[in-house]
């Protein structure tokens, strides 16, 4: 009779404690799908993200943090050994700003709006990404022991995954013991090195978890022995985004109205364009212009420009009388479908003829060349780009390609954006972003921006296009060049219109050689740029 086998009998394993959490603000599944798309959407927090993980670990998780405290009605901390002890600097920061007032004056504005906390937890962000890097807070070394100790936990979460996979060939083996076909010998031998694989294993983790919590000791001493004064600016940091959160809205809509694809942005490009308004205040004030400047413009054009010449060539929907087609007139005939006429003619349903006037007709493109050299710093570059933006927006109701060369002094400060280029002569945001922030300084040349220009009207076989140049004029222009301009202007019959800037000093002569009207903004002023809309749109 064959002899009875005992099931091999393992011993009770210590395996280490480790969370997985990096988070110390608990969280729903509605909070990560939020913050996950915000990234995802958002290039700039990408970014953010990617810059702070090189230098303290999970940086991530820090700005997801500040979201959440920013942006959830109730915070509930983690317990301390609920997250890793690699994150203990973002707690010692999160302690320090969020009870503080001007935080809570700022949740106040941010609370359940997505985009108003992402915008402001990333300006908070970056002001600890300048606290780190200035390494007032911690020094190199200590940033350096930080780094150990994340290391140190991933060293010991490779431990417990070696006792965990001892642990299942110790099951697979008890498994195979229940086996009578199996060998005593090879039983006993199998026993025996799954022992010393157990040891071994357990040995080290217990070893690394050892060392794990005396760096996590010393590190948390280092950190709260550290210059937390430097967390003081994120305490005023908040408390300017307190007074500017709102502030920053009001632009943002403002902005992506007077720029946006018929007003309509993506949450990334919202957030995007709050960052860049909360480090660039001019931006907000540069749409306001914009805005007013452009209902200027089209109020003068209403009232100074009588109808060109225009043909009907489609049929749409709307309620002018004057232009619908003889089969709904034909209903006023009938006292029933009088009814129905009327009805249609104040939802303006009613068919009539699609006109494409004179503006519509195949204009050249339009070309603005800027001066943003040093001489035209503050005021003046604010409302040169304030009408170039404006001209834009005649340029895509006339249906124009609009090209912006921004100028100053030599080939490297020279920036060209094509401003509308999508369909229907749509605004690229992005591109007027660029355009409204780009300021090199210098001197200031006009041969290469008018050069530049010339290549676009030469390049689309286009006549009927326009130069504006804005600038304060203080350049000279070769008669070689001279010469050449002029030929050029009678060759593909375009027009040259200036923008005199004359605040402060400027210069009148160079630019009457070559334009052929000349505009002196003298206080730049909505009146005075009432005149300058007048001459350009006739």
């Amino acid at each position: 009779m064959a002899r009875s086998r005992k099931p091999l009998k393992s011993r009770r394993v210590y395996v280490p404690a480790l969370p997985a959490e990096t988070l110390w603000i608990e969280n729903d599944s509605y909070d990560r799908r939020a913050w996950s798309e915000i990234v995802a959407e958002a290039p700039a927090i990408g970014e953010l993200i990617e810059a702070g993980s090189h230098l303290v670990p999970h940086f991530g998780p820090l700005l997801q943090d500040l979201f959440l405290a920013l942006f959830k009605y109730n915070l509930v901390w983690q317990k301390p050994d609920a997250v890793r002890k690699s994150a203990i600097l973002n707690r010692t920061i999160l302690e320090s700003v969020i009870p503080s007032r001007s935080f809570e004056i700022l949740k106040s504005r941010t609370l359940l709006e997505e985009d108003k906390a992402s915008i402001a937890a990333n300006v908070l962000g970056e002001q600890v990404l300048e606290t780190i890097r200035s390494e007032k807070m911690l020094n190199r070394r200590e940033l350096l022991d930080l780094w150990d100790l994340a290391h140190q936990e991933e060293a010991l979460e490779r431990n417990i995954e070696a006792l965990k996979n001892v642990a299942e060939l110790e099951k697979s083996a008890q498994d195979q013991a229940l086996n009578p076909a199996a060998a005593d010998k090879d039983q006993d031998r199998l026993k025996k090195n799954l022992d010393q694989l157990k040891e071994a294993a357990e040995r080290a983790a217990q070893v690394a978890e050892a060392r794990l919590n005396q760096k996590a000791r010393a590190v948390e001493s280092q950190i709260g022995h550290s210059n937390h004064g430097e967390l003081r600016r994120m305490e005023l940091r908040s408390a300017e985004m307190a007074g500017e959160i709102d502030r920053i809205a009001e632009d943002s809509h403002e902005f992506s109205r007077e720029f946006g694809q018929g007003g309509r942005l993506a949450a990334g490009d919202r957030i995007e364009l709050g960052r860049r308004l909360a480090r660039n205040k001019r931006l907000g004030e540069l749409a306001r212009i914009v805005g007013r400047l452009k209902h200027e413009a089209r109020a003068v054009k209403h009232r100074t420009l009588e109808r060109g010449i225009a043909e009907a060539y489609d049929i749409e929907r709307g309620s002018e009388i004057g232009r619908l087609i003889p089969s709904e007139l034909v209903a006023l005939l009938h006292p029933a479908l009088a009814r129905d006429f009327g009805r249609r003619l104040i939802e303006g349903d009613l068919l009539q003829y699609r006109l494409r006037d004179d503006e519509q007709k195949g204009k050249g493109p339009m070309v603005v060349c800027i001066d943003v050299s040093s001489s035209m710093q503050g005021d003046k570059e604010l409302w040169a780009k304030a009408v170039s933006l404006t001209l834009m927006d005649v340029a895509r109701r006339q249906r124009r390609l609009f090209r912006a060369v921004l100028f100053s002094s030599g080939d490297e400060s020279l920036r060209v954006l094509d401003l509308n280029r999508e369909r229907r002569y749509q605004p690229e945001l992005k591109k007027v972003i660029e355009m409204a922030e780009y300021f090199p300084g210098g001197g200031t040349d006009f041969e290469r921006p008018l050069t530049r220009a010339l290549e676009l009207i030469e390049d689309k076989k286009l006549k009927r296009g326009d130069i504006v140049i804005i600038t304060d004029g203080e350049s000279q222009i070769s008669p070689e060049f001279l010469h050449h301009l002029q030929e050029r202007k009678r060759e593909l019959e375009f027009s040259i219109f200036a923008v005199l800037v004359d605040m402060g000093s400027s210069e009148l002569s160079t630019l009457a050689q070559f334009s052929d009207r000349v505009t002196s903004v003298k206080k730049l002023t909505t009146d005075t740029a009432r005149d300058i809309f007048i001459k350009l749109q006739t």
